[in-house]
């Protein structure tokens, strides 16, 4: 199992950014799928999810309406469209599937660093 995420960098307040995750080593449609983030000196806060289908997504309630969850099961590929962004969005972006209850399956991270 392989979760690559890409896209993070710095943006200005306000600004948008595209975060992507490829996924490889695993029949990706059958999943669920999360992204978690980690700002700095804090811990882990999950930020949005999707059923295997991509008909149904959830939201932190702070990212809701700046924030758009996608996959392409396709290309065995995740998205987040994060618009609006804010300093309180700086962390590192993971990808994750969900399996049996649980995220068994990480990315190693995207920096997304939001500047004032």
């Amino acid at each position: 199992v392989q979760l690559e995420e890409s896209g993070g960098g710095l943006v200005q307040v306000g600004g948008s950014l595209s975060l992507s995750c490829a996924a490889s080593g695993f029949t990706f449609s059958s999943y669920p799928m999360s992204w978690v983030r980690q700002a700095p000196g804090k811990g882990l806060e999950w930020v949005s999810d999707i059923n295997s289908g991509g008909g149904t997504t959830n939201y932190l309630m702070s990212v809701e309406g700046r924030f758009t969850m996608s996959r392409d099961n396709a290309k065995n590929t995740l998205y987040l469209q994060m618009n609006s962004l804010k300093p309180e969005d700086t962390a590192i972006y993971y990808c994750a599937r969900w399996w049996g209850g649980a995220l068994d399956a990480w990315g190693q991270g995207t920096l997304v660093i939001v500047s004032s």
